[in-house]
């Protein structure tokens, strides 16, 4: 036997579980995603969402509604007849018309051990919160953000080094075992839930714009958790002098150092770079317009020397 399984999803990130979703044997009778945005060099090309092109690759029909308040998105999702939905960064709300929707109700996946990190962006904020542990969870979804009782939960933890880009591939592989194995619970009528704690509830709001700016006056280990929370999207970044014009540079990977000075202040010809507290060493770096290259490769192209201030 296999389930009736509603897959919704939009980003890299969902792709592996509607993968292994497929795979177990389930029948997907639609996949929901994001519309098409407009990409190109001037934006007037639609490109479909990562989760669209392994659908039509699967040969599952797609759906990209802007909404689901309507009755008429409502009636079209429950005339499916799915047993259950699978919620994998989906990008919109679900009404309590859609979570009703199906024989079973719906099961997200998370990034997060929850309730720490409700909401979008729990991989990032993890990580520029200096968290040591995060994992991957599935629960059964309510109306509140991220509220629902867990059924599955497998952590990891978060090295030193470690950027958002390598956790969100190790939680990526790991939220499409642990959604399969839900799955196969709940068909065997044996999947149990857990409430989630009433206490440790923070949320992880989207990255502003304004975050990505390095702000040299922090304390290093601030600087770093930042930099690692922020590589390689959307990037942590600062500007320098060059040749007489001012230039962004993106900063991929950093290390924490000993160094002392004026926050923002290159220490040595490594770059070493000063913070409030202690210092940073840049490691890895992206000019723009430019691909990602080591702090070596970077001197070579260009002048950066002691004493220099970074903005």
């Amino acid at each position: 036997m296999s389930l009736r399984v509603i897959f919704m999803g939009t980003p890299d990130f969902s792709v592996p579980t509607l993968r292994a979703i497929a795979d177990a044997g389930h029948e997907v009778v639609a996949v929901y995603s994001q519309p098409p945005r407009a990409a190109g060099r001037r934006g007037l090309e639609l490109t479909p969402s990562p989760v669209q092109r392994e659908a039509e690759r699967l040969g599952i029909e797609v759906r990209t509604p802007l909404s689901l308040k309507g009755e008429a998105e409502q009636a079209a999702f429950a005339g499916l007849k799915a047993d259950v939905a699978v919620v994998v960064a989906y990008g919109l709300l679900l009404p309590k018309a859609i979570l009703e929707g199906t024989r079973l109700g719906c099961y997200n996946g998370h990034a997060s051990l929850l309730p720490r990190w409700r909401g979008a962006a729990p991989i990032q904020r993890a990580i520029m919160a200096g968290d040591t542990e995060t994992g991957m969870m599935v629960m059964r979804m309510e109306e509140g953000l991220d509220t629902g009782p867990v059924a599955r939960l497998e952590k990891v933890a978060i090295g030193p080094d470690m950027t958002a880009g390598e956790l969100h591939d190790r939680l990526m592989a790991m939220g499409a075992s642990l959604m399969v194995e839900a799955l196969a619970e709940l068909e065997a009528g044996r999947l149990e839930t857990v409430p989630q704690a009433s206490e440790g509830v923070t949320y992880a709001k989207k990255i502003d714009k304004a975050e990505t700016r390095i702000d040299w006056t922090l304390p290093a280990t601030a600087v770093d958790n930042n930099i690692r929370g922020l590589s390689p999207f959307p990037g942590a970044w600062c500007e320098f002098e060059i040749g007489g014009r001012t230039e962004r540079l993106k900063v991929l990977r950093s290390q924490r150092s000993a160094g002392q000075g004026e926050p923002g202040t290159v220490l040595d010809d490594r770059l070493e770079i000063a913070c409030g507290e202690a210092a940073v060493r840049l490691v890895e770096v992206q000019r723009a317009g430019g691909k990602p290259v080591t702090a070596d490769e970077f001197l070579r192209g260009a002048k950066i020397e002691e004493g220099m201030k970074l903005s």
